[in-house]
């Protein structure tokens, strides 16, 4: 082969080398090349109290699908308006909703104690459970979920919360699957859920 051609064709051979090199680094540093799965980055271990009283953790969640939405009883719009379609969807299930668990876990604990938490979701569908807890108990639940949740001062000398407002769902076995979508007819929202059962 004259060195016409032999040059070019190295030089085609190193580049795609390099090539395969890059694109494999890149692959194992976005973990397209793990032996397993990464884990799960939202949803974990956490206990907390319904509003009956009853202790409610991550393994309450293990065989049915599951809506979560975290917030708080002094919420003057987001909240309310979220729990209303949440027992929307609930009620458009119709039996279905009894194979589902629907979580409201407060973001407020300081407020919303379990008596609150019993009072207020009396306007609601009764298959919502509230959950409460004390301050280090609600904000593991915050940290495994990745819910962000800041007091905000009022002139009053009161306090609001500025906080994440998605419905989380997630999967028989507890996993994330991703957020779910209130702000459609409560009818496809349950058809929805309902493939998750």
């Amino acid at each position: 082969m004259s060195n016409r051609f032999a040059r070019p064709l190295i030089l085609f051979a190193a580049f795609a080398g390099s090539l395969v090199v890059g694109l494999t680094v890149v692959m194992w540093l976005l973990g397209g090349l793990a032996s397993t799965p990464p884990a799960a980055s939202i949803g974990g271990p956490f206990k907390l109290t319904d509003q009956t009283g009853q202790t409610v953790t991550e393994k309450d969640m293990a065989g049915r699908p599951t809506i979560v939405f975290f917030g708080y009883t002094h919420c003057p719009d987001v909240c309310p308006t979220s729990l209303f379609e949440m027992s929307e969807v609930l009620r458009a299930m119709g039996p279905d909703a009894d194979r589902v668990n629907a979580y409201f876990i407060t973001v407020d604990p300081e407020r919303d104690t379990q008596d609150t938490m019993k009072s207020y979701l009396s306007s609601f569908d009764p298959r919502l459970k509230g959950l409460t807890g004390d301050p280090a108990a609600v904000e593991k639940a915050l940290s495994v979920f990745r819910v962000y949740a800041k007091k905000i001062p009022l002139k009053d000398g009161g306090y609001s919360m500025d906080h994440t407002a998605l419905i989380y769902l997630m999967d028989r076995d507890g996993r994330f699957v991703s957020s779910f979508d209130l702000k459609r007819p409560a009818e496809a929202a349950a058809a929805d859920l309902k493939r998750y059962l």
